[in-house]
């Protein structure tokens, strides 16, 4: 449980998620970062070139400004650090359950708050763009790629990300070893 609760530093220092925007214009991608508190990119001019190419299909332009969740994810990552290393010191059965339902709940919100916010941006678009295509969806992908015209665009969990799944498996088998050890003696 220490070590779930240690990962989850990573979301401080590294991107948690990645959307790669992939065209032959653009050969190396365009990779936009997602951190837990701002979004940016592989380049310091990342955000702004997929603010243009928003533009022309009609897209929002992406203000990390205007995204509460960039504000409010940094105390809860803090809230959940906090309390792995106090349920491993305390020890108990119930908040090893209490902890991973809450993590397990707030991580399935998140994506679906998530998923929530790509179709705000891939449907509502401009009807004044300088692009149209008509019964076009320029959704990205939740998890995974998807082409949407000319692009394949790839969204995937990045380092933190990945650390961030590490550690909700280590802290699910800390409460199943925690689970089967008060069976045979009392927590």
């Amino acid at each position: 449980m220490v070590l779930a609760g240690a990962l989850m530093v990573t979301l401080f220092f590294w991107p948690m998620w990645n959307i790669t925007l992939l065209a032959p214009q653009y050969p190396d991608g365009v990779h936009m970062h997602i951190y837990i508190n701002k979004i940016g990119g592989a380049t310091k001019g990342t955000l702004q070139n997929v603010n243009i190419l928003n533009h022309y299909i009609g897209m929002k332009e992406i203000t990390p400004e205007s995204i509460p969740e960039l504000k409010y994810m940094p105390p809860i990552v803090i809230f959940f650090i906090i309390t792995a290393f106090l349920v491993a010191f305390l020890n108990k059965k119930w908040m090893y359950w209490t902890w991973i339902t809450l993590l397990l709940l707030i991580l399935a919100i998140g994506l679906y708050d998530f998923y929530l916010w790509e179709y705000d941006y891939g449907h509502s678009l401009d009807p004044k763009a300088p692009m149209k295509f008509e019964g076009e969806s320029f959704q990205p992908p939740l998890i995974g790629k998807k082409e949407i015209i000319n692009f394949t665009a790839i969204s995937l969990p990045h380092i933190a990300g990945v650390f961030l799944i590490i550690s909700t498996l280590l802290a699910m088998f800390a409460t199943y070893l925690k689970s089967r050890k008060s069976k045979t003696i009392p927590s």
